[in-house]
């Protein structure tokens, strides 16, 4: 019962909650290269908390799969024109973007099944790396009400979809499950950014780390956390994303979380999430903040700390990585 009460008195707050208006469009990629760590379901919650909170937001999906058009109730069949015409045909945004049915202010640019074979229709293409850049920069500047957020959903590699993801955007949002494991890799995606802002895309950061399936009954989960705070502790959220049921039941019904359980945990942890990532964005008046970087203290060099820690099997608690050892 008190844990109802809670609920409903988190809930009531963040329905008076004001998300401040960004001073310009916020274009962020959500990606990892780990799969399973809830890159699809970040986007598309956090996604539809900002619209709900009275924001304009795309998402842009870029995943072949279309999971996230599934999760906003957007048709994605292979008779649509979606992403891939875009990106291969130069096909405007504005022909292919749909609104969101079930909330107001949500936009979704599809993916269908064609996308799995852009990338090597890709490859012989002018200007390859910078053509989703382009659609979103023309996009933005021929609409006369101005788009506050734009997420774009990555699948999870580092193919040339993922490099126009990096290009066409200014910050990343990386979703970090807390298992054992889940840092692993992160030191190549931090490399992989560098990259990027070295040679195609100089103002790309890492501004948003969001811990996910978070469980409190394991100390894995808290150690994993503790992990990640200690080693990038000013790009992580204080909200963590638990487990939870409804968060996986919420897509088969076409739906993101936040509307088809606005009472679950699940949801109102990703409207929190949504909320600290708003007063952030205006909190620092402007989006380029300090990438992280190989030289920076929680950077590169946090990242291959983290994963020479967990590879020594230091930070897994005694029950194992299955994570057994419960509170």
């Amino acid at each position: 019962m008190r844990a109802v009460v809670k609920e409903t008195r988190q809930k009531q707050e963040l329905d008076n909650r004001v998300f401040p208006r960004p001073d310009r469009t916020r274009i962020l990629t959500v990606a990892n290269q780990k799969g399973g760590v809830g890159k699809t379901t970040t986007t598309v919650n956090v996604a539809a908390a900002l619209a709900l909170a009275g924001l304009s937001v795309l998402v842009v999906d870029l995943d072949p799969q279309g999971n996230a058009s599934t999760a906003l109730g957007v048709p994605h069949h292979s008779d649509v024109t979606s992403i891939y015409d875009v990106l291969v045909d130069g096909t405007s945004l504005s022909e292919i973007i749909q609104p969101c049915p079930d909330v107001d202010g949500l936009f979704c640019a599809p993916a269908t099944i064609d996308l799995a074979g852009s990338e090597i229709e890709l490859v012989s293409l002018v200007a390859r790396e910078t053509r989703l850049r382009r659609a979103i920069t023309a996009y933005l500047a021929d609409r006369d009400e101005r788009i506050d957020y734009v997420l774009i959903d990555c699948p999870p590699s580092l193919g040339l979809l993922t490099v126009n993801a990096f290009v066409a955007a200014d910050e990343v949002f990386i979703p970090i499950q807390c298992e054992y494991y889940a840092l692993e890799g992160l030191s190549q995606l931090l490399k992989n950014i560098e990259m990027i802002r070295t040679h195609l895309n100089p103002t790309l950061h890492v501004s948003t780390i969001l811990l996910t399936m978070y469980d409190a009954r394991t100390r894995l989960s808290a150690q994993v956390a503790d992990e990640v705070r200690t080693h990038f502790g000013s790009e992580t959220l204080q909200s963590t994303v638990p487990r939870s049921v409804r968060v996986s039941e919420a897509p088969s019904h076409g739906q993101t979380v936040i509307t088809y359980d606005p009472m679950s945990t699940g949801a109102l942890a990703y409207r929190e999430a949504a909320a600290e990532l708003a007063d952030r964005g205006a909190s620092s008046g402007d989006t380029a903040a300090e990438s992280v970087s190989p030289e920076s203290g929680t950077g590169l060099g946090g990242a291959a700390q983290v994963d020479e820690t967990v590879h020594s099997g230091a930070s897994v608690p005694a029950g194992g990585p299955d994570g057994e050892d419960v509170r």
